[in-house]
């Protein structure tokens, strides 16, 4: 069963908490879980692999379906049935079932090198998804879209590295939006109705820090639950930007989470054994698994895509 392990009361500054691994893998980037309500299972892709998976928790099952391409940078449900992968020079529909695949609409599908990462759906069935060069990290040269149920996408803005940490507010006034290789968390006004974005500005800087923004969640209070990649570990930011809780993990390399269970009450957290030496992945052996901890909250169910 698992436990919080809390060292200190919610009520003070800062509550600590330990993950546990709930399922050994070895993904090479294992990203972007999401739990499905009426199945009662998480899902979440193995990025370069590239693979999506799923997880039953009261089973204990664990299934791989491979996907073609280069990359699966990140996905959603559509409310049509089956999935959406933003996959390397597109947004793919995909029928785990039946291995079924074909691309939507295009998207930077010209451009050399380029692939898309992390995206999320908001809730009027949008999908927001960002772009990126495969391996120049030095320069900006990625680009935010939002697709829409008529799968017309629509550039919002760019100059970023590397994009990760889509979540919106619970009530959908906020988006936050990190460059990883920038150590920057931002945030936007955002207009569920027009789908707009305006007043980009700081979240949160984490030059000063080891760990790198990656993927986040958000609770039903609008705690913003981000995976520090390189740093072990998750942090929950309040709304204003101060850490109030951590999880620690025993590996280096966690990517993203998300809350899943009946009630939404347990976070589950993806990892990467991507670039660890034989060493680091002596001392890590549960590098690219997938971990849980009950964090005394709860999330929000996920939007499906309309297209």
């Amino acid at each position: 069963m698992l436990q919080a392990k809390r060292r200190r009361s919610e009520r003070t500054p800062l509550s600590k908490l330990a993950a546990e691994c709930v399922l050994r893998r070895n993904d090479a980037l294992g990203e972007v879980p999401l739990w499905c309500g009426k199945t009662s299972t998480l899902w979440w892709v193995d990025v370069k692999a590239p693979a999506i998976q799923s997880y039953d928790p009261a089973s204990g099952a664990h299934r791989r379906y491979e996907l073609p391409g280069r990359t699966a940078g990140s996905w959603g449900f559509r409310s049509r049935g089956g999935m959406v992968l933003a996959m390397q020079d597109g947004l793919y529909s995909f029928e785990p079932e039946t291995g079924a695949c074909g691309r939507l609409v295009a998207v930077e599908s010209a451009e050399e090198g380029h692939r898309l990462n992390d995206g999320r759906c908001d809730r009027r069935g949008r999908f927001w998804v960002g772009s990126m060069h495969e391996t120049d990290r030095e320069k900006p040269r990625g680009s935010f879209y939002r697709i829409d149920a008529q799968l017309a996408a629509t550039r919002a803005f760019g100059c970023f590295m590397v994009p990760n940490s889509v979540a919106f507010s619970p009530d959908d006034r906020s988006m936050y939006f990190a460059d990883t290789h920038a150590h920057r968390i931002w945030v936007f006004d955002f207009d569920l109705d027009a789908g707009g974005l305006s007043n980009q500005r700081l979240f949160k800087d984490l030059s000063a820090q080891q760990g790198l923004p990656d993927g986040s969640t958000v609770d039903v209070d609008g705690g913003l639950w981000n995976a520090e990649y390189r740093g072990s570990r998750v942090v929950r930011y309040t709304p204003q930007g101060r850490i109030d809780r951590v999880v620690e993990l025993p590996v280096s390399q966690p990517t993203s989470c998300a809350f899943g269970g009946s009630n939404l009450d347990t976070l589950y957290i993806t990892t990467a054994a991507q670039k660890l030496t034989p060493q680091q992945l002596a001392r890590e052996p549960e590098a690219g698994s997938l971990f849980a901890v009950r964090p005394g909250t709860q999330g929000l169910p996920e939007p499906h895509f309309a297209g």
